[in-house]
């Protein structure tokens, strides 16, 4: 028996709506209740009458009644630049994040007798760098030691296949307050392999009952003649619970009751309203959030190279995953009916609790293999992307480029990092930026700067690149340069297979005017006296051929580029290529911009 100075690991599932804390005992996961006894603590942090600060039920409990002083759903906005209003101060999602996790340590130490000092804390699988970063230091922010950031998905299968010695595979839906991931995992053998991931980062059961409460405010208008005042925070906190209610009632029958006797309308002479909603009404109103797991799902099961029938488990995690027709679209799609015997609110943090104790010791026979979401690179010349680390790529990994420069006598150069599946840079997500100075004066193409991309086991970027001749080297630790917008991850894979045509032909045709432009400024490049053979042609017909190449490249036709390409590399190759350095093979990437 450890003492109560000795400390332990927890498992947190920081969700949108709810956080469950577990502790790994005995080997086995042990869902943590708060000191309200509950197992699931409201992700709702408000001020009291006093101005203390509530976190948990307290606060749920006084945003029933203020909804002005409560913050919550704050995860959605993770890893942005919003702000929330939390008595006098405004705060950043971090620092909400980091009262409820406090929270849980607190009222974890008071339950376990123990100190509690690091913890396995889970995200969406979809989550970007940023907003792991941003989980990060919310836990950081609330005490607490982040031995391993993991995905939720890939939790929910540990939990799941903690004893399972069978090979098979498993399709994960995780559909929770606030966004929806979809994974597919391999498990035998103590290996819990990530084959692919998916997801929506913007859907979840907040979408659904925003859904409701519309419903439900059309009706109350239809009913008495007059709308609810947007400015009444009160009242719409009122049909924001009742939506809730109703949501749940939904999935457990036919038919939910809907009563409300507005508390306080401020002068707004609300009155009292009640009415039914039935399943099928609340389908049919919602009918194209059920739509939108299809495509993540599909995608995962196309990137896994796998079909349908090859899944051998479905497994549904998250509150919302009790939707009656969730749970039918999974049917419908996967041809198999999904795994019962499993809490979706709690099997997160239960393999959250198992990841923590693989990293203590106690839980020696699992090896956990997870992925990236999103392929990860560079800006080149032209504009292009640079695939460095492919998504789906298992984690921890690092792989490296060479790149060059783009003009001669160029001493620096910024390294524009991306995210995202798009053939060109301006269409993928910009991750940040630095500068690398010190590169030797040369021509174009003779630097080599290898650029080196880390991930480690968080999912969190470190980016250097270090020019070879001279040593110079500068890194960073990737935040983004902007606010990344949790819609934009939800469509990004589905986007790039949208415009895969038009990115193909834009990348051709850039790929060919940096071929082409390396060739003319080679052509162009004064010879010195006693090295060059005769060439076979004029100095005219050279000249006469360069000025086509200018007209070509002006025109954007990529074949047409391509042909005088041709003609300009056979003539250069009776040149001493030792004149023009690397850049005399065509197709070398250069990095983008110089400083």
């Amino acid at each position: 028996m450890s003492s109560p100075l000795t400390s332990i690991a927890l498992g947190i599932d920081l969700g949108t709506t709810y956080t469950v804390a577990a502790v790994l005992e005995g080997g086995r996961p042990r869902i943590i209740p708060n000191l309200d006894g509950q197992r699931l603590t409201p992700s709702v942090v408000a001020v009291g009458e006093s101005g203390s600060i509530l976190v948990g039920q307290p606060a749920k409990d006084r945003a029933s009644i203020s909804p002005g002083d409560a913050v919550f759903s704050i995860k959605r906005r993770m890893g942005s630049d919003y702000r929330a209003r939390l008595g006098e101060r405004d705060v950043t999602p971090e620092e909400a994040s980091s009262l409820i996790l406090a929270k849980i340590k607190a009222d974890a130490e008071a339950f376990l007798g123990r100190r509690v000092s690091s913890a396995v804390v889970t995200v969406p699988a979809y989550f970007s760098d940023r907003q792991r970063q941003a989980t990060k230091e919310a836990a950081i922010l609330a005490g607490l030691d982040v031995t391993r950031i993991i995905n939720e998905p890939t939790a929910a299968a540990l939990a799941y296949g903690l004893d399972k010695e069978n090979v098979h595979t498993v399709l994960v839906w995780d559909l929770g307050g606030g966004t929806f991931d979809v994974s597919v995992l391999e498990l035998g053998h103590g290996i819990f392999e990530v084959r692919a991931v998916s997801g929506d980062t913007w859907l979840g059961g907040d979408d659904y009952d925003q859904r409701l409460m519309a419903c439900l405010a059309m009706e109350y208008w239809a009913t008495h003649g007059m709308e609810i005042p947007a400015q009444d925070k009160l009242a719409w906190q009122e049909l924001r619970e009742a939506a809730e209610k109703a949501k749940i009632e939904l999935s457990r029958s036919s038919l939910a009751r809907v009563c409300l006797e507005f508390k306080n309308s401020g002068g707004n002479d609300l009155r009292w309203f009640e009415t039914q909603v039935t399943r099928d009404s609340f389908q049919a109103l919602t009918a194209d959030l059920v739509e939108r797991m299809v495509a993540p799902t599909r995608q995962a099961l196309a990137d896994s190279g796998l079909d349908a029938g090859d899944i051998d488990r479905v497994i549904l995690v998250g509150g919302s995953s009790r939707i009656p027709a969730v749970r039918q679209k999974a049917r419908e799609l996967l041809g198999k009916e999904p795994y019962r015997f499993i809490d979706p609110d709690e099997v997160v943090a239960m393999g959250a609790a198992i990841q923590a104790g693989i990293l203590t010791g106690q839980c020696k026979k699992v090896v956990l293999l997870d992925v990236t979401p999103l392929s990860l690179g560079v800006e080149t010349m032209g504009g292009l992307f640079a695939r460095i680390i492919k998504r789906n790529t298992p984690l921890p990994s690092s792989e490296s480029h060479v790149f060059t420069t783009a003009v001669d006598d160029q001493t620096s150069v910024d390294v524009h990092v991306l995210q995202g599946e798009r053939e060109m840079a301006v269409d993928n997500i910009s991750l940040g930026e630095f500068h690398l100075t010190g590169i030797p004066v040369l021509p174009r193409g003779v630097p080599k700067i290898e650029v080196t991309f880390d991930v480690d086991v968080d999912g969190i970027v470190h980016v250097c690149a270090q020019d070879l001749f001279s040593g110079a080297e500068e890194s960073i630790k990737v935040v983004s340069s902007k606010d990344l917008y949790p819609e934009e991850m939800s469509s990004i894979v589905e986007e790039a297979m949208r415009h895969a045509d038009a990115d193909n032909r834009s990348r051709e045709r850039a790929e060919a005017g940096i071929i082409l432009s390396t060739l003319v400024a080679m052509a162009e490049k004064p010879r010195r006296k006693g090295v060059d053979p005769e060439l076979s042609c004029s100095k005219e017909e050279v000249g006469d051929l360069v000025a086509r190449a200018k007209k070509v490249k002006f025109s954007g036709d990529a074949a047409a580029m391509k042909e005088i390409s041709k003609e300009l590399w056979e003539l250069l190759r009776i040149v001493d290529a030792s004149q023009h350095g690397a850049a005399g093979v065509p197709g070398l990437v250069s990095l983008n911009r110089q400083a």
